[in-house]
């Protein structure tokens, strides 16, 4: 019994050597080796392909120029017939084709960085005409007051400095940003205000040259335009890059752009595009 208890003693003290080295599963520490995502960091560029639609609101575009037309007068200062919209909103779709470079910084699976984008396009935007006729009283007279215009957009292509930032999710990067936008474009805008003033009283309408021969006829017209002009605005969107190797990715993004009213128009634009680029 003495020689069994020495043999069971000496395998237990020997037993924690044995189990670290035939069982290593058992050990208490194990090693892990860092996180690896995919390398987006760097430079990169590409060219890409897509297709938008423009919203162009006419509605005010008349205002400064009838306003213009009729200053100093007490038409417009009473009845102001400038407010009057005669032109309505219009939509023009376009395909455009263009570039884009920028700079990523990694923080592990998070990607922060910025980017120059620019489209080519070819948006044509015509608006809606609705002649407004009107009759009124100021000051003891009697107005007829027509007012009719055009107007007409084209943007040839628009262009953005952008901050984006996004998740690393095996080889893709889905991504949002925002940033500020330029556009290239011309535009042409007549306005047409005439009618009658009827000073007689009773008024006799529509004015009869016998009866009232104190009816003045008036007419007054209006126009703006610039060619190359530059608007100014916003962009915000979102996208997915697939790295497709090390140093090639595919891209499709979504992208609206507002810019600020230029002579008294609004324009927005929102598309679609994909492309591919080179990152190194």
């Amino acid at each position: 019994m003495r020689r069994v208890f020495c043999v069971l003693l000496v395998l237990g003290l020997t037993s924690p050597a044995l189990a670290d080295d035939d069982y290593p599963f058992l050990r208490s520490a194990l090693t892990v080796g860092p996180a690896t995502f995919t390398k987006w960091s760097g430079f990169y560029f590409g060219g890409q392909l897509g297709y938008a639609e423009s919203n162009v609101d006419f509605t005010s575009a008349t205002q400064p120029l009838v306003s213009y037309s009729l200053r100093n007068t007490t038409l417009e200062d009473v009845a102001a017939p400038s407010k009057y919209q005669v032109l309505g909103r219009s939509a023009a779709d376009a395909a455009g084709y263009g570039g884009f470079m920028g700079y990523n910084t990694q923080w592990q699976d998070l990607i922060v960085g910025v980017e120059g984008n620019y489209t080519h396009t070819s948006f044509d935007a015509t608006a809606p005409v609705n002649t407004i006729s009107r009759l009124t009283t100021v000051s003891g007279s009697t107005y007829s007051i027509n007012i009719a215009g055009t107007g007409n957009l084209q943007l040839t292509d628009y262009a953005s400095l952008r901050a984006r930032a996004g998740p690393v999710i095996g080889n893709f990067l889905p991504y949002g940003f925002a940033g500020i936008a330029v556009g290239r474009g011309s535009y042409n805008v007549t306005s047409l205000v005439y009618g009658q003033q009827n000073p007689s009283s009773p008024p006799h309408v529509p004015c009869d040259l016998v009866l009232a021969p104190t009816c003045v006829d008036y007419s007054f017209s209006g126009s703006g335009s610039q060619s190359n002009a530059l608007l100014y605005g916003f962009t915000l969107g979102g996208g997915l890059d697939w790295a497709v190797t090390p140093n090639v990715f595919v891209r499709s993004e979504f992208e609206f752009v507002q810019f600020a009213p230029i002579a008294s128009i609004n324009v927005s634009i929102v598309g679609a595009r994909v492309g591919a680029g080179f990152k190194f």
